[in-house]
């Protein structure tokens, strides 16, 4: 069978319903809320189905400045899989990345046809699911705001600081995206130290699952603390995508409080490039394409 001859095209928020449609087909949520915001701060592309029955298959290509980009949604009807559609739009996508450094998370499905692309494992993400109950309060301060470290609600007068302090750990200007997080997540939090802005987090919802991420702090301990501020009133199941192997943790911790894991996903880079940023501070991402 040949492959779907229509180019690949750019979407438009007109294409939300059939890229949720999409999602569905593929035992995906339909996350019109994550389309709509990954729509916004990247670039959708697709390939319509020639019977006429929405799309064949999407991505989404978000590019930060500096030089980082990031590969999500990549999704092929079921009716279209094995004629190379995503061989084609991935090699459309990243022609359009051009020199970017790339990373994407790849299920155990993709990873072939990535590892094909030039992509090169760097990771292990699992997905953590579960009700999250908070750890037991570690005494009164004596104080009736929060301690030294301890998160406490995003202001926008903290915007410059954690605009300037996500670029450091990201390795790349993502002021676009951050600046509408407010508006995206349910909620945000930051931690400072004397004065000084040292992590935050944020948490929005995703069908009837609180999604929590980006975490980013200076420590394991922090970013325990960013965690359980943030899902400790959730009202909602959690889910928390945590990298495996690292000191930091907090996969044995978040499964102790609730947050269970789920499935894997592989972290890819493209090449023999690594991620810019500190990649110890980075203790979740907002999902793929944002983190």
């Amino acid at each position: 069978m040949t492959s779907p001859t229509a180019p690949v095209r750019r979407l438009t928020p007109a294409d939300l319903p059939a890229c949720s449609a999409l999602a569905v087909s593929r035992g995906w949520g339909a996350e019109e809320h994550k389309w709509r915001f990954l729509l916004t701060h990247g670039t959708g592309y697709g390939v319509d189905a020639p019977d006429g029955d929405g799309l064949a298959a999407t991505t989404v290509l978000t590019r930060y400045a500096g030089g980082l980009a990031a590969v999500s949604m990549v999704l092929v009807a079921a009716r279209y899989e094995g004629r190379g559609l995503g061989r084609r739009i991935m090699s459309h996508v990243l022609a359009e990345a051009g020199d970017d450094t790339v990373t994407l998370h790849a299920t155990e499905r993709g990873r072939p046809l990535y590892e094909k692309l030039g992509f090169r494992a760097t990771g292990t993400v699992v997905t953590h699911r579960g009700r999250f109950t908070p750890p037991a309060p570690a005494g009164n301060t004596g104080s009736t705001g929060p301690g030294a470290g301890e998160p406490r609600p995003f202001t926008e007068a903290d915007l410059p600081a954690l605009l300037a302090l996500d670029a450091e750990v990201f390795g790349a200007d993502r002021s676009p995206l951050l600046r509408d997080l407010p508006r995206f997540a349910e909620r945000v939090v930051v931690a400072e130290e004397d004065g000084v802005l040292t992590g935050y987090a944020s948490a929005w919802l995703n069908a009837d699952t609180l999604v929590v991420g980006p975490v980013v702090a200076g420590d394991a301990a922090g970013a325990r603390r960013l965690i359980t501020a943030i899902a400790r009133d959730a009202g909602a199941p959690v889910r928390l995508d945590l990298r495996t192997g690292i000191p930091d943790g907090l996969d044995g911790w978040a499964a102790e409080h609730g947050v269970a894991p789920a499935f894997p996903n592989t972290l890819m880079v493209l090449g023999d490039r690594d991620l810019p940023g500190d990649e110890h501070r980075r203790h979740a991402p907002l999902m793929v394409a944002l983190g």
